[in-house]
């Protein structure tokens, strides 16, 4: 069966986004690159961890991840990434509003499902054929997957700095277990990867 990984860049404080996430501010009110730094000034000091957020077969992502829109669709919008996203490989999004796939060049297709987290895990592991399975995100995504238990493998992004307000990872959670497999850091960055274990009985 498919690894299920997630890759998370984030504030000291847990923060995954700023507030008011829309058009003109994907990652939220005040936050501009400043969780993201290490992917765009010196890529090639990151280059396996950047290598390892696209490695997946198949990805997750929630609605507000793929677009700030709520309600119906508006069919123009295909996500934040342009004629050609990242992934090249099938993504599935989740939403309440159904939604026929969108092909993009490179070699992603959106998929959107509606039968919640499970059935979302479901089709990717079928489409990944093997290779992991990636939740891609946001934060409210990834706390449910983490809930469920269905995370093996977490990948944390740790920026210096502290947004103190925002969209938080790990709310709702509950009790995790994880268990440090590497550490790495520059002045940008400190990457903390973690297997993911529940403690007995919980």
């Amino acid at each position: 069966m498919s690894t299920v990984t997630c890759d998370m860049a984030m504030s000291m404080d847990g923060f995954v986004a700023g507030p008011h996430q829309g058009p003109d501010a994907p990652f939220g009110e005040g936050v501009g690159d400043s969780l993201h730094r290490w992917m765009f000034e010196r890529p090639e000091e990151h280059a396996d961890e950047l290598a390892a957020l696209t490695e997946a077969g198949a990805f997750v992502m929630g609605r507000n991840m793929f677009g700030p829109g709520r309600g119906a669709w508006d069919l123009e919008w295909t996500g934040w990434w342009g004629p050609e996203p990242p992934y090249h490989a099938p993504v599935f999004v989740l939403t309440h509003h159904g939604r026929e796939p969108v092909e993009m060049a490179g070699g992603t297709t959106f998929h959107f499902v509606t039968g919640g987290i499970d059935e979302a895990l479901q089709r990717a592991r079928a489409a990944a054929d093997e290779r992991p399975v990636a939740i891609a995100g946001g934060a409210a995504t990834v706390n449910q997957y983490l809930a469920a238990g269905l995370v093996d493998e977490l990948r944390l992004h740790v920026a210096p700095v502290v947004l103190g307000r925002g969209e938080r990872l790990f709310d709702g959670v509950g009790r995790l277990d994880l268990t440090p497999v590497a550490v790495r850091h520059t002045d940008l960055v400190a990457h903390v990867r973690y297997a993911v274990g529940r403690p007995a009985g919980s």
